[in-house]
């Protein structure tokens, strides 16, 4: 049976990276056949309130229909992400009930994954020193990079490039990300 993953998540460049995402550590986890659905997209400031995340999943819910598993991933910020995530994940679970959900916040934002890894996505590019406590990451990445960045073009073109087992070991944040997607997959495997 294929898995299928329907991901939550907060920006316009995340609804193109996140599937990419998803795909690439399926794939390095010997895992071909996945299916991930067209994330639902909801602005983090509404998903940390509540009332929005649970409306989110309901609709996650509705589309995979008890057939797949829900994955929600946003920035964290300024905030904890082994404080927001825990409680986030249980707000989500009251709603999804039996279906395998988890919360991923990548420290600050998802580009601490990319600036951890920039020696991939640039030739001679030395990734800064602790990337998940850099704000403003995407200003950071794209003065190392010597170019403008854009969330809708770069997030998922860098996402295909992006040394993911370099940010596993630089990003505690990544390395959650990565469990949460193979524990996700291993409900499926172990149905």
């Amino acid at each position: 049976m294929p898995a299928h993953i329907l991901p939550i998540v907060e920006g316009h460049g995340d609804v193109a990276a996140v599937p990419i995402l998803i795909r690439r550590i399926a794939s390095d986890l010997g895992v071909h056949d996945v299916r991930v659905g067209k994330p639902i997209r909801c602005p983090r400031h509404k998903l940390v309130k509540p009332g929005e995340l649970e409306r989110a999943v309901e609709l996650a819910a509705k589309k995979i229909q008890g057939d797949g598993q829900i994955l929600i991933l946003i920035d964290a910020n300024s905030d904890c992400p082994a404080t927001l995530a825990p409680a986030l994940a249980q707000r989500a679970r009251q709603i999804a009930r039996s279906i395998p959900i988890a919360v991923v916040l990548a420290k600050r934002e998802f580009e601490a994954w990319f600036l951890a890894s920039l020696n991939s996505l640039r030739e001679n590019g030395i990734p800064p020193p602790d990337p998940e406590n850099i704000q403003g990451t995407k200003e950071r990445l794209a003065e190392l990079m010597g170019t403008s960045y854009s969330a809708t073009v770069d997030q998922p073109a860098f996402a295909h490039r992006f040394n993911m087992q370099e940010a596993r070991n630089r990003c505690p944040s990544f390395d959650k990300c990565w469990r949460a997607v193979e524990s996700l997959l291993a409900t499926v495997q172990n149905a």
